[in-house]
């Protein structure tokens, strides 16, 4: 790595850095917005158009995260070893031809159609959590509404009872720690509930060939008669949905509330007026999107910034840098839920576009919508974060009272 791309001196693992991310990344982006990263061999992108240009270069594809794994003993990497074949099954974590053909099947269900078609549940769902409080009056958001209500959502898109949705929300805490740097132990704890989770998707992969039904596992079963996907992948790809599929939306409600907890004049703007939800939603993303960073992974030397960079480097996106560059968005700091153009980059660009976009903006609607109204004097009581390295912090307990 070249001088010229040298880091700000600042560690990124520091405990200043660790504890406000966010100051880092100014820090950074004023001074070296493509920056080399020794610590992870990798570089850093920060600048919205360098990022843009990532996403939508195919010579820049998303980096398995199973090859994170090599940085661990060849005796640990072994232990692992279970992990690693499953991740590796993960769409957007094969090459681009397997993410496209695994992709083609599921846009079937992620229609906007199918998605909309969703809302009422979405809308019954939320009420029924909301009324699980209600006597209370105090609730955990994390806990008691930004978590359950996804995972209710594509736990009922998969085909998953009911009975078994406590033990989704544990196995996924578990998971989280593959897309965090974490430590041997940790993902130890990962392989565990993957693994407990491959084995209780299989059984209900076995169910469907004899009993199908209209939910996602049964589609993926009938593309499995007519050769299009395998066992292994159907089982590796559910477990993925469950985890993804609530674990983006529950950040998104998460921190969103937040920010208009911070933001009382904008928080009175959108309680007054509930159509300008959608744009507060996207401005949810741009400021505080479930998706600090992303990880690409050079195939071919690349040009970005005016720099020639090689082939076979990790780059980490600072999405929450690029969503608050100066050069793109006015007053970047401000929280503004009418701000138009919003050309935010919180789901990605190109061939590995977020399948679950709208998904994710239609729950992230409509659970406001009907927490608003249910809860007019919503107040903050407390708020706790907890670092997620690199470059992020994640909200793990939000209470309120109402």
């Amino acid at each position: 790595m070249t001088d010229s791309l040298a880091l700000p001196a600042q560690d990124l693992f520091s405990p200043e850095a660790v504890a406000d991310p966010d100051a880092l990344l100014r820090r950074i982006s004023a001074e070296a917005p493509i920056s080399a990263v020794p610590q992870l061999d990798a570089y850093l992108l920060t600048r919205h158009a360098d990022i843009v240009a990532a996403l939508k270069d195919r010579t820049m594809v998303p980096a398995n995260m199973a090859q994170m794994l090599s940085l661990f003993t060849a005796e640990e990497q072994e232990e692992l070893r279970p992990l690693r074949l499953s991740m590796e099954l993960w769409m957007g974590h094969t090459n681009e031809t397997d993410h496209v053909r695994f992709q083609q099947l599921l846009k079937r269900y992620f229609t906007p159609a199918t998605v909309n078609g969703l809302r009422p549940r979405v809308r019954e769902l939320t009420d029924e959590l909301l009324d699980a409080v209600a006597d209370r009056g105090r609730m955990d958001v994390v806990t008691d509404l930004a978590y359950p209500l996804p995972a209710n959502v594509i736990a009922e898109m998969l085909g998953m009872p009911t009975t078994e949705r406590e033990r989704l929300r544990a196995w996924s805490r578990d998971i989280l720690a593959i897309f965090q740097l974490a430590d041997v132990d940790r993902l130890r704890r990962s392989q565990r509930s993957v693994l407990e989770m491959q084995d209780y998707v299989r059984g209900l992969v076995r169910q469907r060939r004899d009993d199908p039904r209209d939910d996602l596992i049964s589609m993926f079963v009938a593309a499995e008669r007519d050769g299009q996907v395998t066992e292994d992948e159907i089982v590796a790809n559910c477990v993925l949905l469950l985890f993804a599929g609530h674990e983006t939306t529950a950040g998104l409600i998460t921190n969103g509330l937040v920010l208009l907890f911070d933001h009382p004049d904008e928080f009175a703007r959108l309680k007054a007026d509930p159509s300008l939800t959608p744009g507060a939603v996207e401005e949810m993303l741009r400021c505080a999107g479930p998706a600090s960073t992303i990880v690409r992974q050079s195939t071919a030397p690349v040009r970005l910034g005016g720099h020639e960079l090689p082939a076979g480097k990790r780059f980490y996106l600072a999405m929450s840098a690029g969503n608050r560059d100066p050069e793109v968005f006015d007053d970047p700091d401000r929280f503004d839920i009418t701000r138009k153009p919003n050309r935010h980059t919180a789901f990605g660009l190109g061939a590995f576009y977020c399948l679950g976009a709208a998904l994710a903006r239609m729950e992230a609607d409509e659970c406001f919508r009907v927490l608003l109204a249910r809860c007019p004097d919503l107040r903050l009581e407390s708020v706790s974060s907890v670092p997620a390295p690199p470059l992020s912090l994640r909200v793990e307990s939000l209470e309120v009272s109402f």
